[in-house]
């Protein structure tokens, strides 16, 4: 983990002059519209207020803030003015890449031009700011040293061309990022050059050369750091400030005082269930053991310190984690993907004993080595393989009463099972560690409401006794945004599944035709999808649109770019497209909701949920199911209007919005209550696209 150390923890903390100067900042004829040309927005100023008043207080907040309110500089201004005085330092959390992005290259720069504008600002203009991912995402330079020296021990030829690649990549880097070299590297090569190492340390690393250990300095000192919500909160789980030295009674979230924005929230209970959960594949377990020794390419790191014994116990090892994974493979996912436990003892422990035996004999080795790089990495692996028996042995006990636990195969091809576990409710874990952790804590987003109530968050994230606001977008929707429901899509069900399928393509081939520009078509299952895209694709591809689909080689990253360049092409999205992807002006000039997004009731952490909130003798629609599809079917219809200019259609296709109750609660979510319900009978003249 990153830390820093804080040598005035105890020392008195300085006045705050975060709410006197964010209310001249961000006032009508205040310094950020006087000095920057920027427009006033009531909203941006209110929230600033609120997240000063918040910062001066060290307490919670949840701050609704509609798209084109300008929520980053509301929070990062008071933010660093806040951190500067105090000597604190400012955490923002976000969850995609496109946020960090806009943070560290559009928001933060702005930020230095707005103080170094007014002289009662000009103290704060060279605040220190970095960008911080996990410690595997960066590459060491020692390690990578060292694969070198080793390389005849370590990789194969093919190998060795692709560590090539990444040393000339490396004299060239800035960053030493993983994601900044292209292609991707093999991961197995990046798994033995990266800096998730205990050999890459301040002790072993030239800190001058070592991309990890500068970024490490960078963090001591810097006042504002931007990480995503992944490593928060594995960083949480890991310790978080208690392990950077805070005592137990100290303040802080990941470094002592510091206090924490977190971007885009509406994800944060999610993110937080997974950080806080079990996750050991296949895969992975494969290949930490085949960097001890692979028994195939007679390669890895114990090549030569390793002895026939020893090169036994690897391939023991190797033999029993194919014979439990392919017992798993062949009872318990035989018919599903994903599988829940209810009971301990689904398979034979056949990992424990093998992993026990090659433990002993990693310790054995390193006990032979002096104080070293080649001792700590040992005992780094020692490390692994013991969290590994450990993980095994929770999931086939289900030890932790508050997780579910279930195992579920993925990959391409489906063979890679991985055994996983959650907290079932992780609000009180959340109000221990972060909402208790005595400093300030802000939530933003622009969809954390449910029909205005900001209730139903709150408890799912162990905030209740935050302050809440709202802040409606200040976007012209009457004039820019036309809402069609199609009424006459027979509602989804498992008897009338082809007769559903066939009238949503139907729809959707036609609604996409209907406009100029770009479309983006959001579904709730790759199932629907494909179904849809093998009628409306070839279809679209035959007229000269461009068509792209989620589920390819390419990433959703990728997938947007050549949306917007494409300016008139229909994009296939499930899940992960319903939320932070950012197309401005014409090349999305439709999103199409195909159906509502109710989550699968079926899947293990959806189940657990339910069974405990009826044992509290609730409703699990009202209480979960119903809440969390509202929320993101907000995001799902953010999507279309990124800016004062953008103008766009929502067609919604699933025709439950009108025949349920509960559809009103959506049609409170849209930004315009207006709309045109169309038939197959009247939607020639009824959809009216912008022109």
């Amino acid at each position: 983990m990153i830390g820093l150390s804080d040598e005035n923890a105890a020392a008195p903390q300085p006045l705050s002059r975060a709410p006197e100067l964010a209310a001249r900042v961000f006032s009508e004829g205040g310094w950020l519209q006087e000095n920057l040309g920027l427009e006033h927005r009531p909203g941006q100023e209110r929230m600033a207020n609120a997240v000063a008043a918040v910062l001066r207080d060290d307490g919670p907040l949840l701050f609704e803030a509609g798209t084109g309110i300008g929520k980053s500089l509301a929070y990062l201004v008071p933010g660093i003015i806040h951190a500067t005085d105090c000597g604190r330092q400012l955490i923002v959390s976000t969850h995609t890449i496109s946020l960090q992005e806009q943070i560290e290259g559009k928001d933060l720069p702005l930020c230095r031009r707005l103080f170094a504008s007014a002289p009662e600002l000009g103290a704060y203009s060279g605040f220190r700011s970095t960008v911080l991912v996990g410690k595997s995402n960066y590459l060491c330079t020692s390690r990578l040293s060292h694969a070198l020296a080793e390389r005849a021990s370590l990789f194969d030829d093919s190998a060795y061309t692709e560590l090539q690649r990444i040393a000339d990549w490396a004299e060239a880097t800035e960053t030493g990022l993983r994601h900044d070299l292209r292609p991707p590297p093999n991961p197995e090569v990046w798994d033995a050059v990266n800096a998730d190492s205990s050999t890459c340390s301040r002790r072993s690393c030239d800190c001058e050369r070592c991309f990890y250990q500068r970024a490490r300095a960078r963090v001591r000192t810097a006042q504002v750091i931007v990480v995503n919500h992944a490593l928060l909160f594995s960083l949480i789980s890991a310790g978080g400030a208690r392990a950077e030295g805070a005592g137990p009674d100290a303040s802080g979230v990941l470094f002592p005082g510091d206090f924490v924005v977190l971007d885009e929230a509406h994800t944060v209970r999610e993110v937080a269930e997974e950080s806080f959960g079990l996750a050991l594949s296949s895969l992975g377990i494969e290949r930490t053991l085949k960097h001890l020794y692979n028994p195939r390419t007679r390669r890895g790191i114990m090549k030569k310190r390793g002895d026939a014994e020893f090169r036994q116990r690897v391939s023991d090892a190797l033999d029993a984690s194919v014979q439990f994974f392919g017992f798993l493979a062949g009872s318990l996912l035989s018919e599903r993907a994903i599988v829940r436990l209810r009971e301990a003892g689904v398979a034979e422990p056949l990992l424990g004993e093998p992993l026990a035996a090659l433990e002993r004999s990693v310790s054995k080795i390193a006990d032979t080595l002096e104080d070293g790089r080649e001792r700590d990495e040992l005992l780094e692996q020692r490390s692994r393989i013991r969290a590994i028996r450990a993980g095994i042995d929770e999931w086939l006990g289900l030890s932790n009463e508050g997780h579910v636990y279930w195992a579920e195969k993925s990959g391409r091809k489906q063979t890679i099972v991985t055994l996983r576990s959650a907290p079932v409710d992780v609000a009180p874990e959340l109000e221990r560690c972060l909402f208790g952790a005595g400093v300030a804590v802000v939530c933003t987003s622009a969809t954390l409401a449910v029909a205005g109530e900001m209730g139903p968050f709150a408890a799912s994230i162990g905030a209740t006794s935050a302050k809440a606001e709202v802040a409606q977008s200040p976007f012209d929707f009457e004039r820019n945004m036309r809402v069609f429901v199609a009424s006459d899509i027979p509602l989804p069900s498992a008897q009338d599944m082809r007769l559903s399928i066939g009238a949503l393509a139907d729809y959707v081939g036609f609604c996409c035709r209907g406009v100029r520009g770009g479309s983006l078509v959001l579904f709730t299952s790759y199932r629907d999808m494909q179904a849809v895209a093998a009628v409306v694709g070839p279809a679209l591809e035959a007229e000269g649109r461009p068509f792209l689909m989620q589920g390819g080689d390419l990433s959703r990253t990728e997938l947007a770019h050549r949306m917007r360049e494409a300016g008139r092409a229909v994009l296939f999205g499930t899940d992960s497209f319903w939320t932070g992807v950012d197309v401005p002006g014409d090349a999305l000039s439709q999103v199409v909701i195909a159906r509502l997004p109710f989550s699968p009731p079926t899947h293990p952490i959806a189940e657990a949920k339910s069974e405990l909130i009826r044992d509290r003798g609730g409703d699990p629609f009202n209480e979960l199911t119903l809440p969390e599809a509202i929320i993101k079917f907000r995001q799902g219809v953010g999507r279309l209007i990124r800016n004062q200019t953008d103008r766009g259609l929502i067609t919604v296709l699933d025709s439950r919005i009108l025949a349920k109750s509960y559809g009103r609660l959506f049609m409170e979510g849209l930004p315009l209550k207006a709309f045109v319900r169309l038939t197959r009978e009247n939607r020639q003249e009824q959809f009216r696209p912008f022109t």
